[in-house]
C-alpha cells in the first residue's frame, strides 16, 4: 500500500513538471483534474486582449489652391497595443475641400498653370519645350502636357490635389483619384443635404409643398403670360415642370423677368435668381424645367407664356414651417359666407386636396426622406378645434364697425382714394398690405366677396394664406376690381360683435391700385418707415 502510494506520488510530481513546462495546457485543464490530482494549481496572469486604435486627428494642412476649391489633408497614426491584433481598419489620410470661393475672372485654368510650370525645363532628352494642357489623356488625375509647336504630348505625373477632373463634373483630383466632396466638405463622404439643406438630415426640419396648375381657359389658344405660382422666400429644392408647346418664365421679387421674358425666349443653362442658382433646362421635344436648389433670398413668380392649351404645369418646392404656415397654412380669414355655426376648419382627413380652377394642390405625409419624395405632413393643430379669434379692441376708428351696406339701386359714383398722403397714412395703419390678383366675383347679399390670389406681401398684422377671401358691405363695385388683373390693396381686418365673423374687409375708401412695377417701388420706402408688423400710430409727413 504504501509502495502504492509512493507510485502516486512520483506520478503526480512527473505531471505537474510537464505542466509548469506547458502554461498554456495547465490553463487548458479542466478545475476538477486539480482537486482529483490533490494539487493546487498556481494563479495564472490571463492574458489581456487590448485593440489597436486611431489616435484623434491632426490639424489641417494648408490648402493647395487659394481660390476654386483645393484640398487640406489631416492624418492620424494608429496605436498599436497588440501585436497579435490587425491594423487599424480606415484611412490614414482624409481630405477635404477649402477655399471655394471664384477664381478672378482673369486668373489662369489651374491644370494649364500646372503645364506652364515646366516651360524650358529640359526633359529626359536635354530638350525643352512650351507647354499647354492636353486634354486626350486616359487618367484625368495625370499632368498631360501638350508641346506647343509640335504634335506629341508629355505626362508629367499626377496634378497637384484640388485640380478638377476632366471627366465627372464637381470632381477634383485628390492623391491621384477622382473624389466628390459630400456636404461635410470630406472628399469621399456619402453625406448628402437633405431637402431642408441640412447635412445628413431626414426632410424632418421642412415641409413639402406639391402642386399643379391648369389653364382657367382664359388664356387657352392666346399667346400672353401668366402666373403660374408665387413661390415665397426661403424655398429648398425648387422644381417646376411642363411637357407643352409653352414656354415657362420666372421674374423675381420685383416683378422683373429673368428668364423668358418680354417676348424673347432665352438658351437653357444657368441663371442667378434670388440669391441662388437656378437651372433651365429645355428639350427639343417640348419639356421644360426650373431646378432651385436655394434658398431663396426674396419670393420668385413662376410665369408661363401661352402659346397653346396648358395641360398642367407641375411645381414643388420646401419651406421652413413657420414660412409653410404663413402661406399653406389655414387661415381663419378665409370663410364662406356668413351662417351661425360658423367653423373656421374642416373636419380633419388623411389627406386634404384642394381645387380651385386654376390650381390643384395635394398635401400629404411624408413616407420617403428622398430629395424629391412625397409631400410632407405639418403637424397642424387638430383642425376641428375651433382656436380663439383674437377681439380687437373698438375705438374711435371704427375698427370694428362694418361700414353701411349700399344696395345697387344707392350706387353713387365710387370714391377716388389715391396720393402719396393717403398710400403713407393707410400703408402704416391698416392690417394688410399686399399685391394680389382676383380670381372671382360673387356677390351674397348686399355683399360682394373677391376669390383672390396672394402674390406679395408688404405688410400683415395677421397670418394670410396663399388664397383669400375680401369681403365687400355693396355691390357697387366700390373700389371696381377686375377679374384676371392684380392690384395693391391696404385693407384692415373685422370682427363681429359675435365673434362670427373673422374677414378680410374691402371698403370704399380703402387704398386700392392696378399694380405697376411703379407702385411698387412707391411702397418699398414705406416698409421701413412703419415697419412689416409696423405701429398702428398714424404717419406724419
Amino acid at each position: 500500500m504504501q509502495k502504492s502510494n509512493r507510485k502516486l506520488s512520483l506520478c503526480q510530481a512527473l505531471t505537474l513538471i510537464t505542466l509548469l513546462s506547458s502554461p498554456g495546457c495547465l490553463s487548458s485543464l479542466p478545475s476538477s483534474r486539480g482537486v482529483e490530482l490533490g494539487v493546487e494549481r498556481p494563479q495564472m496572469h490571463r492574458q489581456i486582449h487590448f485593440m489597436n486604435e486611431w489616435a484623434s486627428w491632426g490639424g489641417w494642412s494648408v490648402c493647395s489652391r487659394s481660390c476654386g476649391g483645393g484640398a487640406s489633408v489631416r492624418t492620424r497614426t494608429c496605436i498599436t497595443r497588440n501585436l497579435v491584433g490587425g491594423p487599424c481598419s480606415g484611412d490614414t489620410r482624409q481630405y477635404k475641400i477649402c477655399n471655394t470661393k471664384k477664381c478672378p475672372a482673369d486668373s489662369m485654368d489651374f491644370r494649364e498653370l500646372q503645364c506652364k510650370a515646366f516651360n524650358d525645363r529640359p526633359l529626359v532628352t536635354g530638350s525643352s519645350y512650351h507647354w499647354t494642357t492636353f486634354h486626350g489623356g486616359s487618367d484625368p488625375c495625370e499632368l498631360s502636357c501638350l508641346a506647343t509647336g509640335h504634335n506629341f504630348y508629355y505626362n508629367f505625373g499626377r496634378v497637384l490635389d484640388g485640380t478638377p477632373c476632366q471627366s465627372d463634373q464637381g470632381t477634383v483630383c485628390v492623391n491621384g483619384k477622382c473624389l466628390k466632396p459630400g456636404c461635410d466638405l470630406i472628399f469621399g463622404s456619402e453625406q448628402q443635404e437633405d431637402a431642408c439643406m441640412v447635412c445628413g438630415g431626414h426632410n424632418s426640419t421642412c415641409l413639402h409643398h406639391r402642386s399643379v396648375y391648369q389653364s382657367n381657359g382664359q388664356n387657352n389658344g392666346l399667346f400672353g403670360y401668366s402666373e403660374v405660382t408665387m413661390i415665397p422666400a426661403g424655398a429648398t429644392h425648387i422644381r417646376v415642370t411642363d411637357n407643352s408647346r409653352n414656354y415657362l418664365a420666372l421674374q423675381n421679387g420685383r416683378s422683373q423677368f429673368v428668364i423668358n421674358g418680354n417676348w424673347k425666349i432665352n438658351v437653357p443653362g444657368e441663371y442667378n435668381v434670388a440669391g441662388t442658382k437656378l437651372l433651365y433646362r429645355r428639350s427639343a421635344d417640348t419639356w421644360e424645367s426650373f431646378e432651385v436648389p436655394g434658398p431663396t433670398q426674396e419670393d420668385i413668380h413662376i410665369m408661363v407664356l401661352s402659346t397653346d392649351k396648358i395641360s398642367g404645369i407641375e411645381y414643388e418646392y420646401w419651406l421652413p414651417p413657420d414660412r409653410y404656415a404663413l402661406y399653406h397654412g389655414r387661415s381663419q380669414l378665409r370663410q364662406p359666407h356668413h351662417t351661425s355655426n360658423h367653423l373656421p376648419f374642416e373636419l380633419p382627413t388623411t389627406t386634404t386636396t384642394t381645387t380651385t380652377a386654376t390650381t390643384t394642390a395635394t398635401t400629404q405625409p411624408v413616407t420617403n426622406p428622398q430629395f424629391w419624395g412625397p409631400a410632407a405632413h405639418w403637424p397642424l393643430q387638430p383642425p376641428y378645434q375651433q382656436q380663439p379669434v383674437p377681439r380687437l379692441e373698438r375705438d374711435e376708428n371704427r375698427r370694428n364697425r362694418l361700414p353701411a351696406i349700399h344696395r345697387r339701386a344707392h350706387c353713387g359714383k365710387c370714391r377716388q382714394v389715391r396720393g402719396k398722403g393717403e398710400r403713407q397714412r393707410q400703408y402704416c395703419q391698416k392690417d394688410f398690405v399686399f399685391r394680389a390678383k382676383v380670381l372671382e366675383k360673387v356677390y351674397h347679399g348686399e355683399e360682394t366677396r373677391y376669390d383672390v390670389q396672394i402674390i406679395h406681401t408688404y405688410r400683415n398684422r395677421y397670418r394670410l394664406e396663399h388664397r383669400e377671401f375680401l369681403w365687400a358691405p355693396n355691390k357697387c363695385d366700390c373700389p371696381f376690381l377686375e377679374k384676371g388683373h392684380q392690384y395693391v390693396l391696404m385693407l384692415r381686418r373685422h370682427i363681429n360683435y359675435e365673434n362670427t365673423l373673422n374677414r378680410i374687409l374691402l371698403e370704399e375708401d380703402s387704398y386700392v391700385q392696378p399694380y405697376r412695377a411703379r407702385e411698387d417701388g412707391l411702397l418699398r420706402p414705406l416698409e421701413e418707415r412703419c415697419g412689416n408688423r409696423g405701429s398702428r400710430t398714424p404717419f406724419r409727413g
